[in-house]
């Protein structure tokens, strides 16, 4: 038998849950609901952390969270505070019991961890927040810096090695400071004249807004809610990465039609926990972290990490803003998900701290992850994928105006793009090996590089059973029906903060690369005997085919099939609510039309030994396209992501 519990702001946790006697407070229902139960949440606003007691036993026996339909309804890490007290100018104080924080103070919790990086000497931040109108503020390192904030107009981005321009400069006169004391808690803050006791002023207070303390709690779906202000740590792939909302360490989770924002770090989280390993590189200084990351997975495997019992989330239809580290991270436990038609926008564009953990989407040991019809923008990063990305597929994604669009590092596939738009000046950066890239428009750089000093596991076909290791040589890679751009070459920076660079318009980064594996086996033949000293001396084949060039973009040297155009723009603009692909191409853009490409058509991966395949283990099939209009088979069709895209101008929606 299953119920339903109602969820009021006029209800009592003293009465039975039912519509006409609803409960006060999610967490009580929290703690009755079971497998196939439904808690229905009504609207107003609920300041709480939900911890679920009991997950669901079934995909068709789940345990759903879901607000009542048509009404809004908000769970919030915060809590407003009304007991502001003048301090000079537009400086307001005011003293918080630490007892509204419990044992976890956000004001004495700095974003701290492995990879966590703060530039030039700088202070730590912390996970505290101060919010007025639900706005957040600046963190400053001292009580004199809250009187007279300057006004900053641009902000140095750590990817790029540039300066940046700050969207919202009057914001960064909105700065607070606190001082954590035995009894309470100060904290200074400059309102600008704004009244705080007047309009609505609010500060983190919980870690965390819908996210369980114990593992293995399945079968959980929440939907419909506005999920907001958490001070989430800092979420490296060495750490437990609790998020504003995730299922900590389990399986098969449903997160869909939210609006999520405002996380210190991460927002939902699909990643890992604490027990196979928790900063164990800033803690014990002993070892590197990239050690200690190669060590949790192999821990992972001794915890259970496989199909069974871990993944399997799905992320769907959720907006996504203004969020310090990230929308979506993961390791380990976010294998074989799916993250589809989510909006993401504004995540680490207050560049308050920097890590090399930071994106839109972030994941390691992607294996099977599906990341599908999103629509990711103004970002520091977009999507970054980083170690063990196997069995993935990036597909019909729009993705601009990021300092990155997508980045996969230290993989060694296969791994499978498709019918992407990579907008932004440094659209593709692949530190990897064994991708293929199908139909993309890739109007920025592609940048490319071996990893020679850090050996990466890969997997079984669609397991998560380490199957060997192995460093990076680049190469492996295939490109087949994508359109290149170079819509702003001025706008493409040079090394990266790793020194790393310069990038190439289009496939000539590949140059000297061989252009079939035949060739590649013949170069080896000429080597001097010996076993892994010859495989070093000899670069890895790509595959490269039936790709279009504009202006400004260069072909690999040894493509077949390339179409050269001698003009055409193509740029990308968000305006009238949407987003929008602006096109001019020439007759001959017609010319280059090619048949839908399949699994069959790529190349084996040559280190992993294995097949482009769907998660069946079957050929993968790539014949819809971003609009989701169907290639049909032997009928050749446009390059790039839209299957219908001719020659002459044209204004086409892409979201």
């Amino acid at each position: 038998m299953t119920f339903v519990f109602h969820v009021a702001t006029d209800g009592s946790d003293t009465a039975d849950g039912s519509a006409e006697r609803p409960l006060r407070t999610i967490n009580r229902a929290a703690a009755l609901a079971r497998a196939g139960d439904t808690v229905v949440v009504h609207a107003g606003e609920y300041r709480e952390r939900v911890v679920p007691r009991h997950g669901g036993l079934s995909p068709t026996r789940r345990i759903t969270y879901e607000a009542a339909a048509g009404e809004h309804v908000v769970i919030k890490g915060s809590e407003r505070v009304t007991s502001w007290e003048p301090d000079g100018g537009t400086v307001w104080r005011a003293a918080v019991p630490n007892t509204l924080f419990g044992d976890f103070n956000p004001y004495a919790e700095e974003v701290a961890g492995d990879w966590i990086v703060y530039r030039d000497g700088a202070p730590p931040k912390h996970l505290g927040e101060v919010y007025l109108n639900g706005v957040s503020f600046y963190e400053v390192a001292s009580r004199a810096e809250v009187n007279d904030p300057p006004r900053r107009t641009e902000a140095f981005d750590n990817w790029t090695g540039t300066t940046v321009p700050i969207r919202d400069p009057d914001r960064t006169r909105l700065v607070w400071y606190a001082e954590v004391g035995t009894d309470t808690t100060t904290i200074w803050a400059n309102f600008q004249g704004a009244d705080p006791n007047v309009e609505p002023v609010e500060i983190n207070v919980r870690r965390s807004v819908f996210y369980p303390e114990a593992h293995h709690l399945d079968y959980i779906t929440v939907r419909g809610f506005e999920l907001a202000h958490a001070a989430t740590p800092w979420a490296p792939p060495t750490a437990d990465q609790p998020g504003l909302i995730g299922p900590n360490w389990a399986k098969g989770w449903i997160i869909e039609d939210n609006v999520i924002h405002d996380a210190k770090c991460s927002a939902i989280s699909i990643g890992k926990e604490g027990s196979t390993g928790h900063n164990y590189s800033t803690e014990r200084g002993d070892k590197p972290g990239y050690q200690y990351q190669l060590e949790s997975v192999f821990t992972a495997l001794q915890h259970g990490w496989d199909r069974e019992t871990i993944g399997s989330h799905v992320i769907r239809r959720n907006t996504v803003f203004d969020c310090g580290q990230n929308a979506v991270v993961g390791h380990l436990g976010c294998v074989f998900s799916t993250i589809e038609d989510n909006h993401i926008y504004d995540i680490a564009v207050k560049r308050e701290f920097y890590g090399y953990e930071i994106a839109g989407i972030k994941l390691h040991a992607a294996i099977d992850v599906t990341i599908r019809g999103n629509y990711v923008h103004d970002c520091s990063l977009g999507v970054w994928l980083d170690w063990q990305t196997q069995g993935s597929r990036i597909s019909r994604n729009v993705l601009h105006s990021n300092s990155r669009d997508l980045f996969v590092e230290v993989s060694h596939g296969p791994y499978l793009v498709e019918h992407n738009v990579f907008g932004s000046a440094a659209a593709v950066e692949l530190y990897s090996q064994g991708g293929a890239f199908a139909h993309n428009l890739v109007l920025g750089t592609v940048r490319l590089e071996p990893v020679l000093d850090r050996a990466t596991p890969y997997h079984r076909p669609h397991s998560t059973q380490v199957a060997g290791y192995a460093v990076v040589m680049g190469g492996d890679d295939r490109w087949i029906g994508n359109v290149f751009a170079a819509v702003d070459p001025s706008a493409a920076y040079g090394p990266n903060a790793e020194g790393v660079g310069p990038p190439t318009f289009g496939t000539s980064g590949y140059d000297g690369h061989p252009a079939s594996f035949d060739e590649y086996l013949e170069r080896l033949a000429a080597q001097p005997p010996g076993d892994h000293r010859r495989f070093a001396a000899v670069a890895q084949p790509v595959y490269v085919s039936g790709n279009v060039y504009l202006p400004g973009a260069a072909a690999f040297a040894g493509e077949h099939g390339a179409t050269v155009l001698p003009s055409g723009t193509l740029s990308i603009v968000a305006e009238d609510g949407g987003c929008f692909l602006l096109s001019e191409l020439p007759e001959e853009f017609d010319k280059a039309r090619l048949a839908p490409v399949g699994g069959r058509d790529l190349a084996r991966v040559r280190l992993v030994d294995a097949d482009f395949e769907e998660p069946d283990g079957t050929p993968a099939v790539l014949d819809v396209d971003l609009a989701g209009a169907r290639r049909e088979a032997g009928q050749p069709a446009a390059a790039g992501p839209l299957a219908g895209l001719g020659s002459g101008r044209a204004r086409t929606r892409l979201r």
